[in-house]
């Protein structure tokens, strides 16, 4: 599904990513870790497309097409979902004005029918409900004043209803308490496990993979992942941290 392969890139002409090669197959998860300035949201960023970050070698193709060659909004359409380590604010636009349009949308950029009021609703009650999040939150605007934890269920909500292929999540357990952990992580179980669906799943601890339990767990350190391994491995990680391995 995703094929990565000699990835370069930089941020105000800094390098980053130094030679990045992976290969997420539909069904799988694979965790991502490692320490502080490593390149892990640089990679997520570069997935999805964001500004101001340069790719200045290597490829990216997903489901056989080149992904660098392709628009933020053409990514999203064709099934990847960015999650974020810190979810943004956006006053005066409702979670339900937002995820209606995000999903019609996609839908005329796939050529399918446009969801009706009463279907987006009911779809949107659905997931909501899954994520312990009630209507009158989905009709505020999008994450003004949530908290952390409410920020990170509601992204779990809007990856339900836009219902990607791939879903690429840079922390998504930051700042989330016990309860909060076990919601999410159970929201990227319900939603993303299946045999046509993927997960990059950045994170810095093994707990959130308890709950998840990836395919595959790879180390990145200096823009380079430097060694790959399965669940153990963040096991190993969690007793020892990472200096051994990114040293």
């Amino acid at each position: 599904m995703l094929k990565i392969e000699n990835l370069h890139a930089e941020v105000d002409g800094k390098p980053i990513l130094n030679g990045i090669s992976l290969a997420v197959n539909a069904g799988e998860v694979h965790a991502i870790m490692g320490p502080n300035g490593a390149g892990k949201s640089t990679l997520a960023y570069v997935l999805g497309g964001r500004p101001a970050y340069e790719v200045t070698g290597g490829s990216v193709s997903f489901d056989g097409t080149d992904l660098l060659d392709m628009a933020p909004d053409e990514r999203a359409a064709a099934g990847l979902f960015l999650g974020f380590q810190y979810p943004v604010e956006i006053p005066g636009v409702s979670n339900v004005q937002f995820l209606r349009t995000a999903v019609n949308a996609q839908r005329r950029a796939r050529g399918e029918a446009e969801l009706s009021a009463a279907e987006f609703l009911r779809l949107a009650k659905e997931h909501a409900e899954a994520l312990g999040m009630s209507m009158d939150m989905m009709k505020r605007a999008v994450n003004v004043g949530f908290s952390g934890g409410e920020k990170k269920r509601n992204e779990m909500v809007q990856m339900g209803i836009i219902n990607p292929r791939l879903a690429v999540l840079d922390e998504t357990d930051s700042g989330l308490d016990i309860d909060a952990l076990r919601v999410v992580g159970k929201g990227i179980n319900r939603i993303m496990r299946g045999p046509d669906k993927a997960v990059l799943l950045i994170t810095h601890y093994q707990r959130l993979l308890d709950i998840v339990q990836p395919d595959h767990v790879h180390v990145l350190a200096g823009g380079r992942i430097v060694r790959s391994g399965g669940p153990e491995l963040a096991v190993e990680l969690e007793r020892e941290g990472y200096g051994a391995i990114a040293a």
